[in-house]
């Protein structure tokens, strides 16, 4: 079992920049398969970014070049850096964690889930 909670979300304008946080308790975060989903208001959630247990990346091609996912395993703290941030970038963001290596690009492939963090970017 691990609890995620993200933190760093806000207001930015664009091309403007944000760190998203996700600190983990419970079992270590490297053990896990880790990413992170957003949600824009009436739309779906979709997957953004991904790291496997041996630091595997994946991007969804919209953050691919201005996104970046990392993990400090001694913090147990997963991190998403974004740069040159876009309007359409504005949405809740996700933090999940799981056990699962297949479907890491899908809802479906994750065990838990923080609460969200909004990031809203102007024009």
């Amino acid at each position: 079992q691990v609890q995620l909670v993200e933190s760093g979300g806000g207001l930015v304008q664009a091309g403007g920049s944000l760190r998203l946080s996700c600190a983990a308790s419970g079992r270590t975060f490297s053990t896990y398969v880790m990413g992170w989903f957003r949600q824009a208001p009436g739309k779906e959630r979709e997957f953004v970014a991904t790291m496997t247990r041996i630091g595997n990346l994946n991007y969804a091609d919209s953050v691919k070049g201005r996104f970046t996912i990392s993990r400090d395993s001694a913090k147990n703290t997963a991190y998403l850096q974004m740069n040159s941030l876009k309007p359409e970038d504005t949405a809740v963001y996700y933090c999940a964690a799981g056990d699962s290596r297949w479907y890491i690009n899908e809802i479906r492939g994750y065990d838990y889930w923080g609460q969200g963090t909004q990031v809203t970017v102007s024009s």
